[in-house]
C-alpha cells in the first residue's frame, strides 16, 4: 500500500516536472539578438554557431566553424571587446519570423546600428541574417 502511494507521488512529481520544462519559454528574439551581438564582441564563435541558423554557419559543423573563425580572427584581439553597451531598440516578431534592431555603443564613442532577421526553428529563435541598418542615424 505504501509502495503504491510512493509510486503515485513520484509519478505526479515527474509529470509536474515535465510540464514545467515544457512550458518554460525559450529565449525570445530580443534575447537571441542581444546574445548574438555579445558573442561577436567576445569572439565567442561556439555561441555564434548556436545562435545562428544554417544561413550564417558557412556550411560548417560547429567544431569546424569555431576553428575557422578562430583562425580568421587570430591576432586580431583588438577587434574584440569593443562594446560598451548593447541595446535592443525594436523587435518586430510575427509568427516564426522576427526583425530585431540593435544599438551597439563602442568604447571609442562610435555607435553601430544593426538589423538581425531571425526565424523560429525547432522551438527556438536563430539569427539568419545580420547587417548594418540602412536607416542608421547620421
Amino acid at each position: 500500500m505504501v509502495t503504491a502511494v510512493v509510486a503515485i507521488v513520484i509519478a505526479v512529481l515527474l509529470l509536474a516536472l515535465v510540464l514545467a520544462v515544457a512550458h518554460d519559454p525559450a529565449p525570445g528574439p530580443a534575447d537571441v539578438a542581444f546574445g548574438y551581438e555579445l558573442a561577436w564582441d567576445h569572439f565567442d564563435f561556439a555561441s555564434l554557431w548556436t545562435l545562428a541558423g544554417d544561413e550564417l554557419r558557412d556550411g560548417l559543423a560547429r567544431k569546424d566553424f569555431v576553428a575557422a573563425k578562430n583562425a580568421a580572427y587570430a591576432g586580431r584581439q583588438g577587434l574584440g571587446h569593443l562594446t560598451r553597451h548593447i541595446a535592443v531598440e525594436a523587435v518586430d516578431a510575427r509568427g516564426t519570423a522576427a526583425v530585431v534592431h540593435t544599438r551597439v555603443d563602442l568604447h571609442d564613442g562610435d555607435v553601430a546600428h544593426n538589423e538581425m532577421h531571425l526565424t523560429k526553428r525547432g522551438g527556438r529563435w536563430v539569427v539568419v541574417d545580420y547587417r548594418l541598418r540602412s536607416d542608421t542615424p547620421k
